[in-house]
Formats: structure tokens, C-alpha cells, sequence
């Protein structure tokens, strides 16, 4: 079985290795995609404007009413001194289709200051950081039959990452007398040696931050599919409405922003809950004809610290209160559902979790790098074997 390992971690290693390295890089840079973003596109995120403005129910109602066939989909609730409202909008219908989704809109004055589809695929200035974060998860691989193949492979990429970090774990280690060499580095040494060691030993220091990458990183991207009936099985998790809720594209809402609020404060009060940040923002999921109620502060949607941020959802069908996701509640199946995001962008501890992501993130591409490295010498090293046989 042990001389089996080592294969498998090779084949494991040369079919994840461009995939890591792509995804890797993508994470050390997209744990500060906002920071990045704002930097290089001030006209998405600064606005300038004197005396009051709009509420951001307001303004979202305006824009809806200017461009009829246009759904807001995320909308932040809270206003910041000095910021564009940033939003995120679908068309109505399969009547029009629009060429951006994502709109900064000046609350002073209501006007659409810039506009970009975020996730397409460009290098250009506007789009760099959307291009990224989606090829981080994505590969930009284009949907087949309504499937999202890149996801989908990512996800399958990501069982891989799990299994061969448990494989990892036993071929570093073949001996007790030789596990001191499974943290050693050979700094003097150089060349080949170093690399070998910053792939084996590296990963080895680094073992269960790997596996917590590989681990969420299928949760991220196979959730539904694999991770949730798994977890269910063990801990029975709250059901999501999106499980549960109806596949219907192109849906609209019977129920408006406005009444929705109402109702997530209702059943915050019916509740008695103690919820510490304000309204934060509302999504609507077209698809499923569902809201989602988020409270946070202003600029704070990815919930940095913590399990993330109380969300509350309704049907737009009905306005029927459909669950909750509040941190640190529900059964340990929810709890390490919640969990999942945070980790693998590090937000769960903040700052300093997410300077750790990006860290970790250059290390899955240089192990990516290294594995290929070993791999080519061990190959050209049997191949020289091998032709040195035959001319014997």
C-alpha cells in the first residue's frame, strides 16, 4: 500500500498542479480585492456631492423606474460619506440583454457614474480584480447545458487537494527515525535539494493550513452537491431556501424592498433577537424568487471577523419568511457550514486572516511549481536509466 502512495501523490499532483497554481496566486491577490479594486477604479467606489441625499431604497427604485427592464440584486443599504452606491442589477426578462451588472451610482445625484461586467473575461484596468476573483474559482470555463463546468471542476479539483493531503501525511513520514527530514530545509544545499524540501518539508509546515484550503475550497464550490448531504448526514443541518425553493428564471417579485424590511424587522422583534450591526444591505436571487436581509455596517458585507454576518430570507412570491443563517447558531452542522467562507478567505480572524490567506496562497503556487520540478527530474532521471539499459 505504501509504494502506492507515492504514485498516487504524483498523479494527484500533476493533475491539480496548473489549477492550484492559478487558484493560489489568484487568492493571494483577491484576499484584497476590494482595497485593489477601489485603487485602480476610484469611479466605482468614490463620489463626490454636497447636502443630503437619497435613502439607497431610494435610489435603487429610480434606477429600476430610468431603465424598466433592469432588477436591482444586491443593494447596500447604508450610504458612506465620500462613496458611490455600489450595486448589482439582472435584466427583467430574456427580452434585453445588458451589458454590465455592476452600477456605482453618485447618491448625491442619482446619475450612473460608471458601470462594468464584473467577472468578464478582460484585463483591462476596470475589470482585472472581477477577472480574477472568478478565475480563482472558475477557471472562466464557460457553462455547458446550464452547468457551471468551471465550478464544477474546481470542486473536483478540491476533493482531489483533501485526498492527497491525507496521502501527503503518510509518505512524509516513511520512517520514525527519518521524520526530523520531513521538517528540515537545506538552505545551503540549493538547487535540487532546496526544492525538494520546499515542496516536502514546506508542505509538511504547512499541512493543516493546506487541508483547510482544500476543504473549504470544495465547500465553496460543490456545497450543495457533496459537502452540505455530507455534513447533514452526520450533524442535520437547518435546510437552505435555496434547496428548497423553486428553479424559475427570470422570476419577479411580488413583494417590494420596502415591505421585505419590514418583515425582517417584524421577525427580528417576534424573535427577540439582540442583533449588534444595523441593516446592512438586500439581495434578491432572481432565480429562485428569494430575498436575503444581511445586517452589517456600512462597507462590511463579506462579515470580516467572526462566521460572517446574520442574513434573513424571504420569498418574493409571498413575502413568507423562508430561515435564517446566524453565526454561531443552529446545529455543529451549521455552525461548520458557517464556518466555510471565513476560512478560506482567512476573514474569520480579519486582517490578520486574510495577510495568512495571502501567504498561503503563494505557497500552494510554489508547491504547485516544485512538484512539476521534481516530477521532471525523477522523469528525465528514468529515462536516462532506461536508455542506458538498452544500450547495455
Amino acid at each position: 500500500m505504501r509504494s502506492l502512495l507515492p504514485h498516487l501523490h504524483r498523479w494527484f499532483g500533476l493533475f491539480m498542479a496548473v489549477f492550484l497554481f492559478v487558484s493560489g496566486l489568484t487568492g493571494a491577490i483577491i484576499s484584497w480585492d476590494h482595497e485593489l479594486d477601489e485603487a485602480l477604479n476610484p469611479s466605482m467606489y468614490k463620489a463626490s456631492w454636497e447636502g443630503e441625499t437619497a435613502t439607497a431604497l431610494m435610489l435603487a427604485n429610480q434606477l429600476e423606474t430610468q431603465a424598466p427592464n433592469t432588477i436591482v440584486t444586491f443593494l447596500p443599504l447604508a450610504i458612506e460619506q465620500g462613496h458611490a452606491l455600489n450595486l448589482f442589477v439582472k435584466e427583467r426578462s430574456a427580452d434585453t440583454q445588458l451589458d454590465y451588472n455592476q452600477i456605482a451610482l453618485n447618491p448625491g445625484t442619482g446619475e450612473v457614474q460608471a458601470s462594468r461586467m464584473w467577472g468578464a473575461v478582460s484585463l483591462s484596468r476596470e475589470n482585472l480584480l472581477p477577472f480574477l476573483y472568478k478565475l480563482h474559482y472558475s477557471m472562466h470555463l464557460p457553462d455547458i447545458g446550464g452547468l457551471e463546468t468551471g465550478v464544477l471542476l474546481m470542486g473536483i479539483v478540491g476533493i482531489v487537494w483533501v485526498l492527497d493531503c491525507l496521502v501527503v501525511l503518510w509518505i512524509s513520514f516513511p520512517a520514525r527515525r527519518s521524520w526530523r527530514k520531513s521538517f528540515a530545509f537545506r538552505f545551503k544545499s540549493g538547487g535540487y535539494k532546496l526544492n525538494f524540501d520546499l515542496h516536502r518539508s514546506g508542505g509538511v509546515w504547512l499541512w493543516f493550513f493546506m487541508l483547510i484550503l482544500a476543504i473549504t475550497s470544495v465547500s465553496m464550490n460543490l456545497g450543495f452537491q457533496v459537502v452540505r448531504p455530507l455534513v447533514n448526514s452526520v450533524s442535520p443541518l437547518t435546510p437552505s431556501p435555496f434547496e428548497t425553493a423553486p428553479f424559475s428564471e427570470y422570476s419577479t417579485p411580488h413583494y417590494s424592498r420596502e415591505q421585505i424590511l419590514e418583515r425582517a424587522l417584524a421577525e427580528i422583534e417576534e424573535r427577540e433577537l439582540d442583533l449588534s450591526s444595523p441593516l446592512g444591505g438586500i439581495f434578491f436571487a432572481r432565480d429562485y424568487n428569494v430575498y436575503g436581509v444581511g445586517f452589517f455596517e456600512g462597507g462590511n458585507s463579506h462579515g470580516d471577523g467572526g462566521l460572517g454576518n446574520p442574513w434573513f430570507y424571504f420569498s418574493g412570491e409571498d413575502g413568507r419568511y423562508l430561515g435564517a443563517s446566524l453565526p454561531g447558531e443552529g446545529s455543529a452542522g451549521d455552525i461548520f457550514m458557517q464556518a466555510q467562507f471565513p476560512l478560506h478567505s482567512g476573514r474569520i480572524l480579519g486582517v490578520t486572516g486574510r495577510v495568512i490567506v495571502s501567504f498561503l496562497g503563494l505557497m500552494v503556487a510554489v508547491f504547485s511549481v516544485t512538484g512539476v520540478i521534481i516530477w521532471m527530474r525523477k522523469r528525465r532521471a528514468r529515462a536516462a536509466q532506461s536508455l542506458r539499459a538498452e544500450c547495455a
